[in-house]
């Protein structure tokens, strides 16, 4: 583990809060006296794509990935080559969300969320509240107006005009868990992945939520919503977890494996794969139902996925974007 992780992951234990913050909540933020710059730019890097980065979203043959100081780099080859956008921000970046080819969202530190109009290469920010110490971890649209951002301590933030005004809401009465990822199913259910075993769903665009039944007390990092209607929730120590009546109940996948497991991606037909830390990536068999582990020899992070050229998967987190072919 490198020196990052450890001081990270330090400060987490110290916090009380789970070890994979030091990924999405609790890495460092940008020094005191930039953050609130009104001329504030993100830090220009010609390795980028080596860099720390949280995030990715794939979209009409657009890729966009988010990580620290601000850094924001642009793809239009599959991730073969990279551009680093202008960004308005030095803050950690942790979630994007691309509507279409040219709209698109992004959030992380400070509360800040940021803007493009064409294709991720220049952004504006139409949020920013560092005042209120929530770091946002995930933000999703369903269309060009209506948007939700979400974060650390139950933080979460509506907006019904693209972007332009955010209104503080709740998930569920007095809850304040960190709200670590948002999903939204082909039919427009809605699942939030949260600490201590939460998970939320809402059938109303997230106007309203409910608590589901928890198959663990750890933290789940994110949630997949399947085309079969299946569901796919993931979080520490390895734990993976399928639903076959939207969340309702849950059914244990042996992963073989104590590694956080961070993100998961469709692969087509029933065929998915689920990444985490250390390097480990766990592919499902032909029937979706069992998973085999690959740990990558450099056992770098794995935070985000996407798809890359013909037959190959994009890794994004502690190494910055890689790429690793898709086993048959």
């Amino acid at each position: 583990m490198s020196g990052f992780w450890r001081s990270v992951t330090r400060r987490s234990v110290w916090l009380g809060v789970p070890a994979v913050a030091m990924l999405l909540c609790l890495a460092p933020a940008a020094p005191a006296g930039q953050a609130g710059a009104t001329r504030e730019s993100s830090i220009r890097a010609p390795l980028a794509s080596s860099s720390l980065l949280l995030d990715v979203a794939a979209r009409d043959g657009l890729l966009v990935a988010v990580g620290e100081r601000g850094h924001v780099i642009v793809s239009g080859d599959t991730g073969q080559s990279w551009r680093q956008a202008e960004v308005p921000t030095r803050a950690l970046l942790t979630g994007v969300y691309m509507l279409d080819a040219r709209l698109g969202w992004a959030v992380g530190h400070d509360e800040v969320i940021l803007r493009t109009r064409d294709g991720g290469l220049t952004w504006e920010r139409v949020h920013y509240a560092p005042e209120h110490e929530k770091p946002l971890l995930d933000v999703w649209f369903a269309d060009a107006r209506t948007g939700l951002a979400v974060g650390a301590y139950g933080g979460l933030l509506a907006t019904s005009d693209g972007g332009d005004t955010w209104t503080p809401g709740t998930v569920h009465g007095d809850d304040d868990f960190h709200l670590n990822q948002i999903a939204a199913a082909a039919d427009g259910t809605l699942f939030l992945a949260a600490e201590a075993g939460h998970l939320y769903r809402s059938d109303d665009k997230g106007a309203t939520w409910q608590p589901l039944p928890s198959p663990y007390d750890g933290s789940f990092f994110g949630v997949l919503p399947r085309p079969d209607g299946s569901l796919l929730a993931f979080g520490l120590r390895g734990h993976l977890y399928r639903s076959q009546d939207g969340g309702r109940s849950w059914t244990p996948i042996e992963t073989g494996t104590e590694e956080t497991l961070t993100s998961a991606l469709d692969l087509g037909s029933v065929r998915f794969v689920v990444a985490g830390m250390g390097g480990t990536l766990l592919w499902s068999d032909a029937a979706g139902t069992a998973v085999r582990k690959q740990d990558l020899p450099d056992r770098k992070a794995i935070v985000a996925l996407a798809p890359g050229a013909t037959g190959t998967l994009l890794l994004v987190g502690e190494g910055g974007v890689r790429h690793v072919e898709i086993p048959r």
